[in-house]
């Protein structure tokens, strides 16, 4: 995880910018609302270490997952590393189905998921760590350009 003045983003070092090829870092944004609530936005953009002058826009996060979720259609997934996560949580599942809950045991098998899917579902829902652990079984490289993510 990256950290920038204590705050940790969940994106930064798995990419590369489109035009210059600097890394891809974060930072935190805060909108006051009418009703006195806060609205917080995280953007991703160039670092311009290798070309202080790049035209690299920056994306927000919530467009950045929507990206990848896009192109995880077509990103080779290291599929056994997947699987072994998801064999994991459904074990740990099972065990809270049955020993909190009381429900019978039911079998469920890895091979019935879609794993892919999976990762969709851990980039909007998971936690910072899981969401990079989902991002380390990538074979390609992500690049960003202009607000779209592309394999690099």
């Amino acid at each position: 995880m990256t950290r920038t003045e204590g705050k940790e983003f969940a994106f930064t070092q798995i990419m590369r910018c489109g035009l210059c090829g600097s890394g891809v870092t974060a930072d935190e944004k805060f909108k006051k609302l009418k009703d006195g609530s806060v609205n917080r936005h995280v953007y991703y953009m160039c670092t311009k270490s290798r070309d202080i002058n790049c035209k690299n826009r920056y994306i927000n996060e919530s467009d950045l997952i929507k990206e990848m979720s896009r192109i995880l259609d077509v990103i080779h997934l290291d599929e056994l590393g997947l699987r072994d996560r998801i064999d994991a949580e459904l074990k740990r599942y099972n065990r809270f189905r049955t020993g909190v809950l009381g429900a019978k045991k039911k079998k469920e098998s890895v091979s019935e998921l879609d794993i892919r899917n999976y990762a969709k579902y851990l980039l909007q829902e998971g936690t910072i760590m899981e969401k990079r652990e989902i991002l380390m079984h990538l074979r390609s490289r992500l690049v960003l350009e202009n607000k779209k993510l592309s394999l690099g």
